[in-house]
């Protein structure tokens, strides 16, 4: 199949306004280019109806037009439109008439058209967006076309729109083994006799094998036919090694080309066991995981290939090997990032089956639609080597009972159908599965808290109840629960279990496990649990990177409303990430690659002065309020609270090269010591040591300049049709004056276009669409897509300073 990006020259216009009856195209309509985001285009509110859980943004009623010019023998043809990603409700008309619809938002879906086309002339491609509901998500989900959208054209008779499917049936450092598996199409009324030839090359497009031969396909029928190749010496795929190898497959019919596809894919082969957990080749991996949601920060829910691989990078640089999408299917976008880059993916299903989280959520799609859309989940997977396990859901408060764990075998049983190189498991939160149990379990552990409102939700019974979680994950009633619920997939996620490793390690010594959901500052307590048993596969961070949405769940705070679960308006984002939306890692980031050993050096972050002392309310998923900078103006002589993180058996602190003394660093501190000291402009230093040998060091200074600085990110592809600029007061290297936040103001000289401005700013009050942004400790990200030409970004700020940087 002819595959091409279909994105350019689409109209659009909100039309919840809009007279049903009336099929036209108003003037208000304007032109965009995909992929697009219509929730971001209006201003965060107060009143919004979806509250916190989108970041106070509102859903709508959306409308897509294109023009498609028919040309003669179109409706012979097989033409088809493939949409990676709508939210939510969709609708897709052809000259007025229904073509397709698509309740989920986060399905790939494929759309027939030619048998609507005109014979010749102008078709309305029309795509109805309802999102108008609410609420119906529990994060900031973004509205309308926000993946990309292909059109895909062939003959008659053609390869399936999936495209070749790859499977490695073995394989090893001298010899691999793979089944190829196409699938013809033929919707002529005469049978085809139709010879293929399937080629496959390296990464060097040097080819190593090649199969050919005949295959009949009746007419109006379709027939799979597998090619088995061996490849000698291959390259398999890995994180450390994410070597890709192409598949094409030409069909011919009396020696003219019939239709020809091409597919990507990786030798790589897992393996299971409860005395080796996880294999990948051979090889035990323990998965140093980063929970994600989709959105892309400034951009919103807008899914670029270059955004994805940024982010997949910058993880990956972080000391993560592993990205859990949460709580749906992952972009074709991030899948070929994490292919590229040698990353492993848990893709998701589904947060929600028969049960409502939101009042109009997918729950009420689920039993009509749920096989349809975990067939488009696999489908879309199969080729990608990064995709190791597939998660049937979150957090599903029914998988505990008879019928909720019958549907979890039928759920993992289609994937293993569709899929039998995989492995299923469901994220499990056994507090929200316990169900009725839930008051026992209070009773009995923590009788103090048990007449807390029944309306609390999973997330505020978990944060008032984080003292005795230990004792609730274990208790009887979860481990009835748990023994239901597991018992239909190949391994047992837990969200925040992890007291349950030990007890299950010998109860259930068959059980897998793996920490699909964790608190992020229990990642030395968790990791250490992880190694301690083979059977467990590895612990995934809530997050990895902050998102828009759920907003304030992990803004510290000291007064309430300000953070936490009471977070009020204008709070825009989570808040939770080790990385914020910028791409800028935080102080947990560099906490957990000491804890992975994957950093050597210390690090330093220092709680904020201006609240030296006062009562810190905060949820599970946060450490403290601590950034890494030695700039507070104003609190000179104040006293300040230093936290250092580092392996090894002894720190010690420097301020201004003067010791401010030596600690020890034992298993109980998990990788971080606390100093006390008063603060005093100059240089911060902190040095680790083992056995008396330093290990490494890490240096904080004062950074006193209020000039901007602006920079390119290098971490996007070699081909980046976006540029990402990162822009910081004062920068000195990656230290910046975090005591100095200015308004920002871009402007653009040239034919380039301003996508996003902001920074991680939980409560952000501009609009990233805008041109302007407040810095946030020192920082703020402007994301330009290039034009024809040279585009100068100018920027400048309410102090007097300004740059300018070229593209």
């Amino acid at each position: 199949m002819d595959k091409k990006l279909w994105n350019d020259n689409w109209l659009f216009w909100n039309s919840k306004d809009a007279f049903a009856l009336v099929w036209d195209i108003p003037e208000c309509a304007k032109k965009i280019q995909l992929p697009h985001d219509a929730m971001l285009e209006n201003d965060a509110h107060e009143g919004s109806l979806n509250g916190s859980n989108t970041g106070f943004y509102d859903g709508g009623s959306y409308t897509y037009v294109k023009m498609y010019e028919s040309k003669p023998g179109d409706k012979q043809r097989n033409i088809m439109l493939r949409f990676d990603g709508v939210y939510m409700n969709t609708f897709v008309y052809v000259n007025g008439q229904l073509a397709a619809n698509r309740p989920y938002g986060y399905s790939q879906f494929y759309v027939p058209i030619s048998h609507l086309l005109k014979e010749e002339g102008e078709n309305e491609i029309r795509v109805q967006v309802r999102n108008g509901a609410m609420a119906n998500s529990r994060w900031y989900s973004g509205s309308g076309i926000y993946r990309d959208v292909y059109m895909l054209t062939s003959g008659a008779t053609y390869i399936s729109q999936e495209g070749p499917k790859v499977i490695t049936e073995d394989c090893d450092d001298e010899f691999a083994t793979i089944k190829v598996e196409t699938k013809i199409v033929n919707k002529d009324f005469s049978g085809k006799e139709l010879s293929f030839l399937l080629e496959v090359y390296d990464e060097n497009d040097s080819l190593v094998n090649q199969d050919t031969g005949v295959v009949y396909v009746r007419g109006n029928e379709e027939k799979t036919f597998c090619s088995r190749l061996n490849i000698n010496n291959p390259k398999l795929w890995s994180e450390d090694t994410p070597t890709l190898y192409t598949v094409r497959v030409s069909l011919e019919e009396k020696g003219e080309t019939v239709d020809e596809d091409v597919a990507t894919f990786g030798i790589r082969k897992l393996s299971l066991d409860a005395a080796h957990g996880l294999g990948v080749n051979g090889k035990e991996v323990k998965l140093r995981g980063a929970c994600i949601h989709h959105d892309n920060g400034v951009l919103g829910a807008k899914t670029y290939y270059e955004s994805e691989y940024r982010r997949v990078k910058i993880l990956k640089e972080s000391g993560f090997n592993a990205i859990r999408m949460s709580h749906h299917p992952a972009s074709p976008a991030l899948l070929r990032a994490c292919d590229e880059l040698g990353v492993y993916v848990m893709d998701e299903t589904f947060d929600m089956w028969t049960r409502a989280k939101s009042d109009y959520d997918y729950n009420l799609f689920f039993t009509d639609w749920w096989k349809k859309d975990v067939e488009a989940m696999v489908e879309k997977d199969f080729n990608h080597p990064s995709v190791v396990l597939y998660s049937i859901g979150n957090e599903i408060p029914e998988i505990g009972t008879n019928e909720g764990s019958r549907l979890a075998a039928e759920i993992s049983d289609l994937c293993h159908e569709l899929d039998g190189t995989r492995y299923t498991l469901a994220s499990i939160n056994g507090v929200f599965a316990a169900g009725d149990a839930v008051g026992k379990i209070t009773a009995d552990v923590a009788g103090e808290v048990k007449d807390q409102d029944d309306s609390v939700n999973v997330n505020d019974f978990m944060t008032i109840m984080d003292k005795y979680m230990d004792r609730i994950v274990v208790h009887p009633e979860i481990t009835r629960v748990l023994k239901k619920a597991c018992v239909a997939t190949d391994i047992a996620g837990y969200n925040y279990m992890t007291a349950r490793y030990a007890l299950d390690a010998k109860e259930e010594p068959n059980r897998i496990m793996v920490g699909s959901e964790t608190y992020p500052p229990e990642i030395a307590v968790n990791w250490r649990e992880v190694n301690k048993y083979p059977q467990v596969i590895g612990d995934f961070t809530w997050t990895g990177w902050d998102y828009l949405g759920e907003a304030g769940v992990g803004i510290p705070a000291y007064k309430w409303g300000e953070g936490g679960f009471g977070a009020h308006f204008p709070a825009k984002l989570a808040y939770t990430g080790d990385i914020d939306i910028t791409g800028f890692r935080r102080p947990l980031s560099y906490y957990r690659e000491i804890v992975f050993g994957l950093r050597k050096a210390p690090y330093i972050a220092v709680q904020n002065p201006a609240h030296y002392g006062e009562n810190l309310i905060k949820t599970p998923w946060v450490m403290s309020d601590a950034i890494s900078s030695w700039t507070y103006d104003g609190y000179e002589n104040k006293p300040v609270v230093v936290e250092v993180y580092a392996n090894g058996d002894e720190v010690e602190l420097f301020l201004n090269d003067e010791s401010l003394g030596k600690k020890a660093v034992s298993e109980s501190d998990n990788c971080r010591v606390i100093f006390e000291t008063k603060y005093a402009k100059g240089t911060l230093k902190a040095v680790s040591y083992k056995e008396n040998q330093v290990l490494g060091e890490y240096v904080l200074k004062t950074v006193e300049n209020e000039k901007l600085h602006a920079s390119f990110d290098t971490n996007l592809p070699v081909e980046s049709e976006l540029v990402y600029i990162n822009v910081a007061i004062g920068a000195d290297g990656d230290q910046v004056n975090t005591a100095k936040e200015y308004k920002l103001t871009a402007e653009l000289e040239g034919d380039g276009q301003l996508l996003g401005i902001g920074s991680g700013d939980p409560k952000a009050q501009d609009s990233y669409l805008g041109n302007t942004t407040q810095t946030w400790n020192g920082r703020a990200l402007i994301v330009v897509r290039k034009g024809s030409g040279k585009t100068v970004v100018k920027i400048s700020s309410d102090n007097g300073c300004g740059t300018e940087i070229t593209i």
